[in-house]
């Protein structure tokens, strides 16, 4: 196994081969090889297996590409994040301070992170995985709030948004 300038992970075949036999159940996202390999036929689950090809991408641009990659469903990556949000206020003053902070968000190009936050919490209710109440400047975003990442009602605390977006 070797790691690239990236980061990026590159199995020999024979590493392929020993995580397949020790779990059989493992999916991985996105495995690159530095040869073709060719499984046995018997081996029907096998995950999705690049051949391993250099870039000369700087690693600016680089991680540029990757944060574009957002690893969930298409009806995450679908969906209107803004729409939803805005769905789940009750009051003037929510719309009033969800609206400002999507306004934030989305000058900020981070609409895909808040999907990946609706998918994350979902996927987590689905199997009853327990995470915080919340803490840090998180809290202070009454989005966040809406979508579940933390339990804290930043309008009820009258905590600026201001706070989250240092």
């Amino acid at each position: 196994m070797n790691v690239d300038k990236y980061g990026q992970i590159i199995f020999l075949e024979n590493d392929l081969c020993d995580l397949y036999l020790r779990d059989p159940e493992k999916r991985l996202l996105k495995v690159f090889t530095e040869t073709e390999i060719n499984f046995p036929d018997f081996i029907d689950n096998v995950p999705h297996i690049n051949k391993y090809v250099g870039t000369d991408l700087s690693i600016e641009d680089f991680d540029t590409l990757q944060q574009s990659n957002w690893h969930m469903p298409d009806s995450y990556k679908n969906m209107d994040i803004a729409q939803y949000v805005l769905e789940q206020c009750k009051t003037d003053a929510e719309l009033q301070r969800a609206g400002e902070e999507l306004l934030l968000f989305q000058e900020r190009d981070m609409f895909d992170l808040l999907k990946y936050m609706k998918y994350l919490v979902d996927t987590m209710r689905t199997h009853n995985i327990v995470w915080g109440v919340g803490r840090g400047s998180s809290v202070a975003s009454f989005v966040l709030y809406l979508i579940g990442i933390h339990k804290i009602n930043s309008l009820y605390f009258d905590l600026p948004i201001e706070e989250f977006l240092k």
